[in-house]
């Protein structure tokens, strides 16, 4: 004998779309798969960017020496490697463009200050050439899209 009492909605039927998540409580399994494949999408790059085994690259540390909290600090090398510049608000005024000194250019760089930075490939900050904010703290970026070559720092 057949059980004719109607099922409860606990899945979503294939020729459906999936519902868009608005409320905890409703989370169904195709939405808890859709969200698990976009973090895996999402973090490939930075799989595929990550450092070989073995070798020391990845975020600059208090414990390291490297960029310290309050800090923006831009390498001349991948993966923080190079020279590296600090500005801080202590030697550089928030909103004022800062060129890197003695014509040096920065390829990685770490922003570990509560303020955002915009990072810009032209030495006066001119808006032609390419330039991209970055929040803080903790904002890491060991292969810069371009060169950097001068930053702000924001109020």
């Amino acid at each position: 004998m057949h059980d004719t009492t109607p099922m409860q909605d606990t899945a979503v039927p294939v020729t459906r779309a999936p519902r868009v998540v608005r409320n905890a409580r409703r989370l169904r399994v195709p939405a808890v798969t859709a969200a698990v494949a976009a973090v895996a999408v999402a973090a490939a790059p930075v799989a595929a960017s990550a450092p070989a085994s073995g070798s020391s690259a990845g975020p600059p540390t208090d414990r390291d020496g490297e960029c310290r909290q309050g800090q923006f600090c831009v390498w001349s090398g991948e993966d923080y490697g190079g020279e590296r510049i600090s500005f801080s608000l202590r030697n550089t005024n928030p909103e004022s463009c800062a060129a890197l000194p003695d014509a040096a250019e920065g390829i990685a760089f770490a922003n570990r200050i509560d303020r955002h930075v915009t990072v810009y490939q032209d030495r006066h900050c001119a808006t032609e050439g390419d330039f991209s904010t970055y929040p803080g703290p903790g904002t890491f970026v060991p292969r810069s899209p371009y060169v950097v070559r001068a930053v702000k720092i924001w109020d």
